[in-house]
């Protein structure tokens, strides 16, 4: 008996919460139903970037560091470092840039460079990195675009042409060695400096 009490009093507590929330509904409708409440239309949140870049801006700066620089089409640039060809390419839509390098071909990599190229993509590479693509070693540079200021734009450059110079030897980028890895390479800061005094008149 008292178990048939209890679930009789369980019902009628789900029943109530169910017409409570009901008459709550009925209460917050608006009293015209033919003109339903119409919700406060909301701004749009605007996106805030960090950096300054822009394409236009990006140009100017590469033709600061190589005056025989080669705009191969709007957004992508050929030009060259330390005899080292550098080509960056941006894609304003997905607000991405990339500096590329490339090396060597890939094929004839021995499993020895493969295990020193990710050592140094831990520790010594930094910002910049080794990759793979269209048959090609790179060194390469990824970042948002419009999140870049002009500094990190040329640094950016540096340690890419400097993670390439530096292939079979220190595998280094050129900045400060992150911790914990197996690299104990030299440091290339010069060249990373000497591209910040050409470049960052802008």
């Amino acid at each position: 008996m008292q178990t048939i009490m209890g679930r009789s009093l369980m019902l009628i507590s789900v029943l109530v919460v169910s017409l409570t929330t009901v008459a709550f509904s009925q209460t917050d409708a608006p009293e015209n139903p033919e003109k339903p409440a119409v919700p406060p239309t909301q701004k749009p949140r605007e996106v805030v970037r960090e950096g300054t870049m822009t394409i236009k801006q990006m140009g100017s700066i590469i033709a600061l560091l190589d005056k025989k620089a080669k705009s191969l089409r709007s957004g992508v640039w050929q030009f060259t470092i330390e005899k080292n060809t550098v080509i960056v390419v941006t894609d304003p839509k997905a607000n991405r840039m990339r500096i590329m390098v490339p090396i060597r071909p890939a094929e004839g990599l021995k499993l020895e460079e493969f295990e020193r190229i990710t050592q140094a993509n831990f520790d010594t590479a930094l910002d910049s990195r080794y990759a793979i693509a269209q048959k090609l070693l790179w060194s390469v540079y990824i970042h948002p675009l419009s999140e870049l200021y002009p500094r990190q734009f040329i640094k950016g450059i540096g340690q890419t042409v400097n993670l390439a110079l530096s292939y079979g030897k220190t595998y280094n980028s050129g900045l400060l060695t992150y911790g914990g890895g197996d690299s104990r390479g030299i440091l290339r800061r010069q060249l990373i400096d000497r591209l910040l005094k050409q470049g960052i008149p802008i």
